[in-house]
């Protein structure tokens, strides 16, 4: 029965809180879902023009979508000559050594000035993809002892995606 008291005392007191017990009171709008749906699209829109998306950084993120692949293993770097290597007095231009890891596969690649080769062990066939940025290289085939060998030296940040009997493996991503 207070409670009732309590709610009829402030409608009788509109005009010492200025209405804003009677907001609170309201009910939600019935369409109040739709509303936000068309404010977020109006939102979405005056974004589109104010701040576009650049589109180099709109196809990066489309391919980046696309090697999203449930079943792909990702091969993790294990050995990096510029880090885990000890420095060869009086060698200027000595290659880079990468090895990476995915359960029992196991690729070794080597970078140089002219291009950059490789070893997938066991050896097995496969294709084999250089990935560095919005457009992947033309595919790669490895030979019956999974050597594969790539003519361009990557110039940026550059991932590896094999394609094997038993399924995709894309490398970690590493800069140049």
């Amino acid at each position: 029965m207070s409670d009732h008291k309590d709610r009829k005392d402030r409608k009788d007191h509109k005009g010492d809180n200025d209405g804003i017990d009677d907001v609170f009171d309201e009910e939600p709008f019935p369409d109040e879902e739709f509303t936000l749906d068309l404010l977020e699209e109006e939102l979405r829109q005056a974004a589109a023009i104010l701040d576009p998306v650049p589109p180099a950084l709109r196809e990066l993120a489309v391919e980046a979508f696309a090697l999203h692949d449930l079943d792909s293993r990702i091969a993790e770097l294990s050995f990096d000559s510029v880090v885990d290597a000890i420095p060869v007095r009086g060698a200027l231009a000595a290659p880079r050594m990468l090895t990476f890891h995915a359960g029992e596969v196991t690729v070794d690649v080597e970078l140089t000035a002219q291009g950059l080769m490789g070893q997938v062990l066991p050896p097995q066939s496969a294709r084999i993809e250089v990935l560095t940025g919005p457009h992947s290289g033309s595919p790669l085939t490895t030979d019956d002892m999974g050597r594969f060998t790539h003519e361009e030296p990557p110039t940026g940040p550059f991932a590896l995606r094999l394609r094997t009997g038993e399924g995709v493996i894309v490398t970690d991503w590493l800069t140049v």
